[in-house]
């Protein structure tokens, strides 16, 4: 999982214009950086301009997914991501970036800023902290711990069927279970079962 790109555009009535970016391309040959950074900064205003103000989107060009939100009031940001990148964390970071930006920079420098003149800083952490989502997105990180959880269950149970025991053969022996459930258990095993026990 990976981000490429993180940039704050403005869309105007014609064209976007370029805020601030950040990039992490320490995944491609030295001597490509440059064009892939252009390339990243073409198609994210290309992007800007055909998305409709109020709207969230993501856009698949060849290996990579370009996740876009335009504000109402045309601040726009867009993530370039790889396809295995969880797309709602891409969206969160975007909701951030923007609501950060808007309080630090004002509106009125947003037509015609550009990199150079535009004093936000954070793009750059924001691109480093949300390589690991699971890090960087609490809802995240706890759905990740939860599914850990189920496959720690899951290996669990597996284990004990695998000792050939037969969860049957638990049910008839448990002395905690009263003699009504084991019957419901064998009622129900029997049901759910495509051969009879």
């Amino acid at each position: 999982m990976k981000l490429y790109s993180l940039s704050v555009i403005h869309k105007g009535a014609t064209k976007a214009n370029l805020l601030k970016a950040a990039y992490d391309l320490s995944s491609f040959s030295f001597f490509q950086r440059s064009s892939i950074q252009e390339f990243m900064t073409f198609t994210s205003a290309l992007i800007v301009e055909r998305t409709s103000q109020g709207s969230r989107a993501s856009v698949k060009e060849q290996e990579y997914l370009c996740h876009v939100y335009v504000r109402n009031d045309n601040l726009s940001a867009v993530v370039i991501a790889d396809t295995e990148y969880p797309q709602r964390v891409c969206f969160t970071l975007l909701d951030k970036v923007l609501e950060e930006f808007s309080r630090q920079v004002d509106s009125i420098d947003w037509p015609s800023g550009s990199p150079e003149t535009i004093n936000y800083k954070a793009l750059d952490i924001h691109l480093s902290k949300y390589q690991n989502p699971r890090e960087a997105d609490a809802m995240t990180k706890v759905q990740a711990e939860l599914d850990e959880t189920k496959i720690i269950l899951h290996n669990t149970m597996e284990s004990l069927l695998e000792r050939g025991e037969k969860l049957d053969d638990l049910v008839a022996k448990s002395e905690h279970l009263g003699n009504q459930s084991k019957a419901f258990y064998k009622t129900v095993s029997t049901h759910d079962s495509p051969h009879p026990r």
